[in-house]
């Protein structure tokens, strides 16, 4: 099993370079970044980890600015999106970035996407809260047709458009890896029909009932199982549990580091490497 770790690249933590190149330098496979492009004040929308809704959230770099930085200071490292709110981005945009970040970062990158849950941020991007999953499907499989076929095109409920160009594409085929946070039936359903890799969180998740419901809808659907790969987002920092998450068919672990100066974050960084394999 890998081990990754993730951050709120803000403001006022450790920069990215020097955080990629720190992690690449210690073995880690993994660099993953969150986003919000931002928080409305009215905060009507609850942060589902309860309580007050933490600083970093709202001091976010852009993600793709933040991940061709990390391609640029690295030559191994694996960056990925953790995870990109789809909904909230043009397809066309979000396509040709993520192509030419695996372009220039020589097939490095994993597309990590979900579907938000702050209505507000969704609604000043012109997304509705309860449609959002069906705009993520159609903006997802249009920029598969963006990135594998030479004159795209797509007809959805949410998403048209004729035959178009889009380059560059993507160095991995056919296309970077799409993994899907969450961790509902219907999430699982989501990964199986159009995604690569599952990405549930860590909080309160297990393995044994996961992965079989996992393999019970995959089944359903003649997905063979071995085509999907399943991280766990904030992994807990334990030798045992991640011992047993690689055993039971985990196939990469992120371990969550705080939004935090240079010196914390490469003080966690070496005590982390302790948990890798």
């Amino acid at each position: 099993m890998d081990i990754g770790v993730f951050i709120f690249a803000t403001d006022y933590a450790i920069r990215v370079d020097e955080l990629a190149q720190a992690a690449e330098e210690r073995g880690f496979e993994s660099l993953w970044f969150p986003e919000h492009t931002h928080i409305p004040t009215s905060r009507k929308s609850p942060f589902p980890g309860g309580g007050d809704l933490p600083q970093e959230y709202s001091h976010t770099h852009d993600l793709f600015v933040t991940m061709a930085y990390a391609a640029a200071a690295t030559s191994k490292l694996i960056l990925g999106s953790g995870i990109c709110l789809l909904p909230q981005h043009n397809h066309f945009n979000a396509a040709k970035a993520v192509a030419s970040l695996d372009m220039l970062s020589d097939g490095r990158i994993v597309f990590g996407i979900g579907g938000g849950w702050n209505v507000e941020e969704m609604n000043d991007h012109g997304a509705e809260y309860k449609t959002r999953f069906k705009l993520m499907r159609e903006r997802i499989l249009a920029m598969k047709a963006l990135w594998t076929e030479e004159e795209a095109e797509f007809h959805g409920e949410m998403v048209d458009f004729d035959p178009t160009w889009s380059h560059p594409k993507p160095v991995q085929k056919p296309h970077p890896p799409i993994v899907l946070g969450g961790e509902t039936d219907y999430t699982l359903r989501r990964v199986v029909e159009f995604c690569d890799g599952w990405l549930p969180r860590g909080v309160g998740f297990d393995p044994d009932d996961g992965i079989a419901r996992l393999r019970r809808i995959a089944d359903e659907a003649g997905r063979d199982m071995s085509t999907i790969s399943i991280g766990v987002f904030g992994a807990p920092p334990d030798k045992a549990t991640l011992d047993s998450y690689a055993e039971k068919g985990v196939t990469r672990s992120l371990l969550r580091l705080p939004s935090a100066d240079r010196d914390t974050i490469l003080g966690l960084l070496d005590e982390h490497m302790a948990l890798l394999p």
